[in-house]
């Protein structure tokens, strides 16, 4: 993938929005658990009581928990309340939410900042569960045992009815700071300061009560807050998750496009080496089923490459937090699923190339039994290629069944490490909880957290199926963007001279070239020069060349030595669309495209009118389609196959003709035509190309015999030139050719 990533930059700045939104997403979903602990905890277990240091209290409260305070802390304390007296306009304004203030004194809380909660937490929160522990003791004398089994048989010895507080007075600080020590000394065994303070919101709530405010309606308010916020959080979480799905969509779809666009324009621009190296097969899947391949990997890429690690390591992080004992479970969970994983993809990696090449395969079975309908057809082949198609399309589902049963595995498997990472976690938290060193709402808030990991792993277990997958395609079709294109404009071209003083001849110069694959040259050293407005053929065993002579001309293939110069002008050193603009060709295999026949033959001049290419069917001896009900707008199959042979090729050449241009190369565009046909249509040609330059390819001697001059090839060297009557003489690979004709060509 990393090959292709180039291709992302025009989606920078959507990219980059998707990974701000994915922060916030994974945020929200991260803090969610926490409000859900805060509801279990405050607003359930603590009755909405959020801190230890309430908002008021009793005149008689501060005065108990003064003496477990030292005098700095009470200076501190007394500094954030203030004293409310009852009978005052404010003690009638503040006994509405506080109704105890109407008849006792109250003091209340002047800033209840975040700050100031923090620095007054510690000393208050215990010095208020020591008084409300101390009431308790003094309702009901057993309870001692069970708050303070160091003081209990103290308190035991005290006489009924006695106000416990009024004797704490008594005591020296010294021991009053005993009783405070012992109690810090339980609460450090189950938690330490947090465990105090925690206990110290029931003395709090109790407080309230004591004031007449109505602790339901705290409790009711804190949950509706709380959530209040998880709903705005998971609200806030379902925008941001539609619009990164928005964006990876348009990121997904438009880099399948680019590259889809970007791919085609390379192939288009290919020579005849790139083709070789290449087959038409692999194009077509690289083109389709490849890009598809990438475009669906890219779009979980956006969302889960980024998403999946910062629920996972963000999940691990909260999850310490909240209980830094239990760490080893979610360990024990990583590390198998990592087992899992890593066991999974180094079994099914190595079978995506396979089944990239097995498409391949499939795709070229399916193209050339298409193609070649009718030979199958023909030689009663069907059964045969059936099941030449069956075993490839069997060998490709057996192994993709393979894939799929291997990835079907992993949710059952991974869904079974989840389900047994909640048991322990149940059963060792049930026994954190049981020892008072975690609390309920902690426990469900570290199983939330274990299974954002656990489904971290799941969502990139995900993205490592398509991935693997993905970067063979990806690694496929980079092949064919990173290939070097050997035919090329060159740097500085140079141009033909102008059209009035343009002359169409052709020089070879000690020409050979050589296969980009090959082990030897298929044309050695072939000098030839073709005269401005000269018909020459060419001619020559199978394999000998010919065709690859004249592919040299407009530069499908660059020569390997010697050069090509088209009006004085080396053909390398023109831009390739000068090159060609020079050149109608007609290829040996006649390529119609889908449409009609006007549209076929504007494919060479889109400016044509009706008038030429009424003509240039009349000399292609395409007069079949004047008798067509549709004329011009005659439908036109894919490649042509609703015509015959000779009528394809006849079409190829009308289509070349309405480009009217100085040089025309035919090779062997006429071996589908009668022989009747191809003696009228050379009889058209000559009329109406004179002071043209014509180059033909041809085993048939009667096609090339009037030329003015006639190449003989033979395993790629010329062997002989001249005209029919000198060549019969002086060549014999010629005239052991032609004789092998005569009779054809008298009966024709």
């Amino acid at each position: 993938m990393l090959r292709i990533f180039k291709y992302f930059k025009p989606y920078v700045v959507p990219l980059l929005v998707a990974i701000a939104l994915l922060f916030i997403q994974a945020d929200a979903d991260l803090t969610l658990p926490d409000y859900m602990s805060d509801i279990v905890n405050v607003g359930i277990q603590q009755g909405g009581v959020e801190h230890a240091v309430p908002e008021a209290m009793r005149k008689s409260t501060m005065e108990h928990v003064a003496l477990f305070l030292s005098e700095q802390e009470q200076k501190e304390v007394l500094a954030h309340y203030r004293l409310v007296k009852p009978g005052t306009p404010e003690a009638q304004t503040e006994a509405a939410k506080y109704p105890a203030a109407a008849k006792e004194a109250v003091y209340i809380l002047t800033d209840q900042s975040p700050e100031t909660i923090a620095a007054l937490e510690p000393s208050l929160g215990k010095a208020m569960l020591l008084v409300f522990g101390l009431e308790k003791i003094q309702q009901n004398p057993e309870e001692a045992k069970k708050l303070m089994p160091n003081m209990a048989p103290r308190f035991a010895n005290l006489p009924p009815n006695t106000d416990l507080f009024a004797v704490l007075a008594m005591l020296p600080a010294a021991q009053r700071q005993q009783i405070s020590d012992a109690m810090s000394k339980r609460f450090e065994a189950i938690g330490g300061e947090k465990a105090i303070v925690q206990a110290a919101t029931r003395a709090v709530k109790a407080e309230y009560e004591a004031l007449g405010m109505d602790t339901a309606k705290i409790q009711n308010r804190y949950i509706l807050r709380t959530g209040g916020l998880m709903l705005l959080i998971a609200l806030i979480s379902a925008i941001a998750t539609i619009t990164v799905g928005f964006f990876a969509a348009r990121i997904a779809s438009g880099v399948g496009r680019d590259v889809r666009h970007l791919l085609f324009e390379k192939v288009m621009r290919f020579s005849g080496a790139e083709f070789d190296r290449f087959s038409t097969a692999s194009l077509i899947t690289r083109a389709t089923n490849d890009i598809t391949q990438i475009q669906t990997a890219i779009m979980p890429l956006v969302r889960l490459s980024f998403y999946a690690p910062l629920i996972g390591i963000g999940a691990v992080i909260h999850a310490l937090d909240k209980s830094p004992s239990m760490w080893w479970t979610m360990a024990l969970a990583v590390v198998i699923l990592l087992g899992l994983v890593g066991l999974v993809f180094s079994v099914v990696i190595p079978k995506f190339k396979l089944i990239q090449k097995l498409i391949d395969k499939l795709n070229l079975i399916l193209r050339e039994n298409l193609t070649g309908m009718m030979v199958v057809r023909a030689f009663n082949r069907q059964t045969v290629e059936s099941a030449r198609f069956e075993r490839s399309n069997r060998d490709l589902t057996e192994l993709n069944r393979f894939v799929n049963r291997v990835f079907v595995i992993m949710m059952p498997l991974m869904m079974l490490i989840l389900n047994g990472v909640m048991i322990l976690i149940l059963w060792v938290g049930a026994h954190e909880v049981a020892r008072s060193t975690m609390q309920v709402g902690d426990m469900m808030a570290f199983m939330q957290y274990a299974m954002q990991v656990v489904f971290a792993f799941l969502m990139l277990s995900m993205l490592f199926i398509l991935l693997p997958r993905a970067d063979v395609s990806a690694n496929r079709v980079a092949d064919v963007l990173d290939t070097e294109i050997t035919v090329l404009t060159p740097p500085e071209p140079r141009g033909f001279p102008k059209a009035e003083s343009f002359t169409p001849d052709i020089r070879f110069e000690r020409v050979a070239f050589r296969y980009p694959t090959a082990e030897e040259d298929v044309l050695h050293d072939i000098t030839v020069r073709i005269a401005a407005g000269q018909t020459v053929g060419i001619m020559g065993t199978t394999g000998s060349g010919k065709s690859t002579l004249v592919n040299l001309i407009p530069r499908f293939y660059d020569v390997t030595a010697g050069s090509i110069a088209l009006g004085g002008v080396d053909i390398r050193e023109v831009p390739l669309e000068d090159l060609r603009a020079q050149i109608g060709y007609v290829p040996q295999r006649s390529n119609l495209f889908a449409g009609t026949v006007e549209s076929n033959l504007r494919f060479a001049n889109p400016d044509a009118d009706e008038e030429a290419m009424r003509r240039a069917l009349e000399i292609a001896q395409a007069q079949f389609i004047f008798e067509h009900p549709d004329g011009l707008q005659a439908e036109v199959s894919q490649g042509g196959v609703n015509f015959s042979g000779g009528q394809r090729q006849r079409l190829t050449i009308a289509r070349a003709l309405v480009k009217d241009a100085p040089i025309y190369i035919f090779d062997e565009c006429f071996s589908a035509l009668d022989y009747q046909t191809d003696a009228r249509l050379r009889r058209a040609l000559r009329e109406h190309l004179a002071g043209r330059t014509i180059i033909i390819v041809s085993q048939r001697v009667a096609t090339i015999k009037d030329a003015d001059k006639i190449l003989v090839l033979d395993e790629g060297r010329l062997i002989c030139e001249g005209p029919h009557k000198a060549l019969m003489q002086t060549c014999e690979v010629y005239r052991e050719i032609a004789l092998s004709q005569l009779k054809q060509e008298a009966l024709a």
